[in-house]
């Protein structure tokens, strides 16, 4: 078993789609990720709620390719966030099973700092 702590940023490409329920949102996405996290990733971002109001939640699915740590491979990231009060809530982790190539194994989470607009992000990735 490997414990690994990999930093890196992404920036972000988003746009609106189609939404698929009533009184929703949809977001396509893509990503680019450098420093200890190299590649690309795009994903679908579900969301409700009034963000304006301060009070909304989104779930988002997303298929990262490039390398981690020097590993090279696939692997699929899901995020849950809300926000109630002016308090957000956000989890962001590696859907176990979803890894190939020599991510395979792979599990963990996404502690993302988001300030000013930039997406700094530390992986806590377990590989067995």
């Amino acid at each position: 078993m490997t414990d690994l702590m990999i930093s890196g940023r992404f920036d972000i490409d988003i746009a609106p789609a189609d939404a698929v329920l009533p009184g929703t949102g949809r977001f396509d996405f893509t990503k680019t990720w450098t420093g200890g996290i190299k590649g690309t990733s795009a994903g679908v971002m579900l969301s409700g709620g009034d963000p304006s109001s301060g009070a909304a939640g989104y779930v988002a699915i997303e298929l990262f390719e490039g390398a981690i740590d020097d590993r090279t491979g696939t692997i699929v990231f899901q995020q849950f966030g809300s926000m109630a009060d002016g308090a957000e809530v956000l989890r962001y982790e590696v859907i176990p099973g979803s890894g190939t190539g020599e991510l395979a194994t792979g599990t963990g989470e996404v502690v993302l700092d988001a300030a000013n607009g930039d997406h700094q992000v530390t992986l806590r990735l377990r590989l067995t």
